[in-house]
């Protein structure tokens, strides 16, 4: 039997390695082409990777541990520092929103430090800052302007009492925005360095009586005062502080025993030599000094 004749090997590589090789150099080349042509947003990264940590993920951010550290892949493990176990997509993102955030907010103070401002607001006085000063000024002169009225309405009142019962003579009246003020000669009530209410002064304050609870709804004051003169030898009273304020405690019992007039609406005090309304440097000056004084409160005053 005739034997098949060997086929002949030839030297080298095959023939279609050398085309397998130009085809792989020119794939490699294209792809290397596309990738130097192509460019990543790292902004959109960010935001595609944390939608897909939170989508994935049941913590806040991408986190994947809760409570005190346990880890939900291991559901063993205790750890304390939770940072470390946050997914680098989700921190990221958040991370570098609340850098945001503060860097927004040292800007701020600094421009306040700086420059006085803050916002958009300059150290001047903005027009609407200027309009409610405006606005609570004019409030003020109509409350002011109010209680003027209302004192003058009620001092016309008192006023044509007082003439009813011929007290002209032995009360002044005047007013204020806050009060009515009645004033009584020290000498119609007192003797000379004494707190006791004179006999011939009772008919006067019991009349004021009757006028104070007909008129006085608010707040009632009374007040004594006294000259400069200090008290000498050795009497009841050490100073005039003490005289003037025993003098309007007087009136104030007086009050309390002969009228209705609730007891928690009047105050009394005594103010001595201090708030003189003539000069102290003559008989007549210090005559009118030594006084009592109530003051019948409006019911828009500042007291009530």
């Amino acid at each position: 039997m005739a034997k098949k004749k060997q086929e002949e090997v030839k030297p080298g590589a095959p023939a279609w390695t050398a085309t397998f090789s130009d085809l792989m150099n020119l794939l490699l080349c294209f792809f290397v082409l596309l990738f130097s042509m192509s460019s990543v947003d790292a902004a959109k990264y960010e935001e595609v990777a944390k939608s897909f940590a939170e989508t994935f993920s049941i913590f806040e951010g991408g986190g994947t541990a809760i409570g005190d550290g346990v880890l939900v892949s291991n559901g063993v493990s205790q750890l304390n520092e939770l940072s470390q176990y946050f997914s680098s997509m989700g921190a990221n993102a958040a991370g570098q929103q609340d850098n945001e955030i503060d860097n927004n907010a040292e800007e701020q103070n600094d421009q306040t430090a700086e420059g006085g401002k803050s916002g958009n607001y300059d150290s001047e006085q903005s027009p609407e800052v200027s309009g409610s000063s405006e606005a609570v000024e004019e409030a003020k002169e109509e409350l002011t302007a109010a209680q003027l009225k209302a004192s003058e309405e009620l001092a016309e009142k008192i006023e044509e009492a007082i003439q009813e019962n011929s007290l002209g003579r032995e009360i002044d009246i005047d007013y204020t925005s806050q009060y009515v003020l009645l004033t009584m000669n020290g000498s119609l009530l007192f003797d000379s360095g004494s707190a006791t209410i004179k006999e011939e002064a009772v008919p006067v304050l019991d009349k004021l009586g009757q006028i104070l609870e007909r008129y006085a709804e608010d707040t009632i004051e009374i007040e004594g005062h006294t000259d400069n003169v200090p008290i000498s030898g050795r009497g009841q009273f050490a100073s005039n502080d003490e005289l003037s304020g025993a003098r309007a405690l007087s009136v104030f019992h007086f009050l309390l025993d002969n009228t209705f007039l609730d007891p928690a609406g009047i105050k009394h005090s005594g103010r001595g030599e201090y708030v003189p309304i003539a000069d102290n440097s003559t008989p007549e000056g210090r005559a009118k000094n030594r006084r009592v004084e109530v003051k019948i409160y409006n019911e828009l005053s500042d007291a009530n």
